[in-house]
């Protein structure tokens, strides 16, 4: 098909060109998020919960970076373990975290497409920590039509569109 120039759209003379039609939902009619969103989502999440954990274990338990780099296990420890705590809260109270808020998606239970319960979603986080840690959990959303990492196929989540 030729290009349409613009004058002649604009008189009437031809029609505009068809729209890609928009991704349809899935069968059960939930939008899963794109992997843009929720690397967006990852890094706003990132600075807003991890970043304050971050320096606090960093200047205030540790004692700075030395402290750090002599203890790194112990330090992730003490970073992780808040950080899957207050992850855990949000998810729990509203099915989102801020970054999942700023871009209008939320995990649900697959199964029955409300908000999970408490355990599933520590479950979930937990596997979240380990599907980071490994490269394959964390690229498996790449590869999937439905975006679903390593932790969301363990736990039986999705993060979907707010409706």
């Amino acid at each position: 098909m030729a290009k349409q120039r613009f004058r002649d759209v604009k008189q009437g003379k031809a029609k505009p060109a068809e729209e890609k039609p928009k991704k349809q939902p899935s069968s059960d009619g939930r939008e899963y998020a794109t992997v843009g969103e929720k690397v967006k989502a990852f890094l706003t999440d990132s600075f807003m919960l991890l970043m304050p954990i971050m320096y606090a274990v960093f200047y205030l338990v540790m004692g700075g970076r030395e402290g750090f780099a002599a203890h790194k296990a112990l330090g992730w420890l003490y970073i992780l373990v808040p950080l899957v705590i207050v992850q855990t809260i949000f998810m729990y109270k509203s099915g989102q975290t801020p970054g999942y808020r700023a871009y209008n998606i939320e995990v649900i239970d697959e199964s029955t497409g409300k908000r999970p319960t408490l355990f599933l979603i520590l479950f979930r986080n937990l596997a979240a920590v380990l599907s980071m840690a490994t490269v394959f959990g964390w690229m498996l959303m790449f590869f999937r039509k439905d975006n679903k990492n390593l932790h969301d196929l363990l736990s039986n989540t999705a993060v979907v569109k707010k409706p």
